[in-house]
């Protein structure tokens, strides 16, 4: 579909859509350029403040997967003409206070009445168009690092499903609000040559979109990636999300698969994340410098030269 919307030429557009990148980015002097992303989704969590704080890490994510830092924010609601005002109030306050967190203004926004609740908001944010992460810029002999754990769709699923227990929600909600500004500070100074940040398409989704644009192939090792406590649990009593599966429909004829994974750790490969962690492409030294500073982060495979299929699975 994207290929068929006429691309008008402006030498000042450094990231468009061609690569399925995090955010645009849109030069205004030699030192300094715009990054601009939207991103808003049903509520994923019971509670009105959580979900909008949420909704807030999320949108902001992709700012620090391209190594930008956000400035200011539009709300976007689509929320019911008859709901409860406070509870809309509530997930306002929830999102301005995470903005708030991550210095990042709220400047207005745009509501319309909907039967189905959605919040997001559009981020505006500034980096130097020389150190810009691009999702194309993995190289053959990168480390690959991954700095949250995965299984937040999982999770979700069995909280609408009622049997998710308070521990392992908890933990998601923990991850998922979480802001990527740390990372994004440290894979800067650690010498990043790609990113992206694992949201919506789930690990396997996002590795993808990174190895066609870098010409690359990525290599992931199953064993080495972390779960949500809770998560692998979950996925083998069946809470898998629609996204999940949407994503393995997608993605699976990318993917070269070594050895026969159990089918929960497969799936929680596919998993559609919320607020996830950033997936780099960086030099081995990168890598380590990047896990001392982040304990969450796990080195979990390398990037090849393009082998038959973008993807490998150890």
């Amino acid at each position: 579909m994207l290929g068929r919307i006429p691309r008008a030429p402006n030498q000042n557009v450094l990231v468009g859509f061609e690569t399925s990148d995090d955010a645009g980015v849109y030069r205004l002097t030699p030192e300094c350029a715009l990054v601009q992303t939207v991103d808003f989704f049903t509520p994923i969590v019971d509670d009105p403040a959580t979900f909008g704080a949420i909704a807030a890490a999320n949108s902001l994510s992709d700012i620090y997967a391209m190594g930008g830092a956000p400035i200011s924010a539009l709300s976007i609601v689509a929320y019911p003409a008859q709901g409860d005002i406070e509870d809309l109030v509530a997930i306002l306050t929830g999102g301005a206070e995470k903005m708030s967190e991550a210095g990042c203004a709220v400047i207005g926004g745009h509501s319309v009445a909907d039967d189905e609740m959605k919040f997001g908001y559009a981020v505006t944010g500034t980096v130097d168009p020389r150190r810009v992460t691009r999702n194309s810029g993995a190289i053959p002999g990168d480390s690959l690092v991954l700095t949250k754990r995965i299984g937040t769709g999982v999770i979700s699923t069995a909280l609408k499903r009622g049997f998710a227990e308070a521990g392992p929600l908890e933990e998601s909600i923990h991850s998922m609000l979480e802001l990527n500004r740390a990372a994004a500070e440290a894979m800067l100074a650690a010498g990043t040559h790609g990113c992206t940040d694992v949201t919506g398409f789930g690990l396997i989704g996002h590795a993808r979109e990174m190895a066609l644009a870098s010409g690359v192939t990525l290599e992931i090792d199953a064993a080495c990636v972390e779960f949500l406590p809770g998560a692998l649990d979950y996925a083998r009593r069946g809470a898998l999300p629609g996204g999940l599966k949407n994503n393995r429909e997608f993605a699976s004829c990318a993917v070269e698969f070594t050895r026969e994974l159990p089918p929960e750790i497969e799936s929680l490969l596919y998993d559609p994340q919320t607020s996830g962690g950033l997936l780099i492409a960086l030099p081995e030294a990168g890598a380590r410098e990047l896990q001392a500073k982040l304990p969450g982060a796990r080195t979990i495979g390398r990037v090849l030269e393009r082998g038959v299929k973008p993807i490998r699975i150890l």
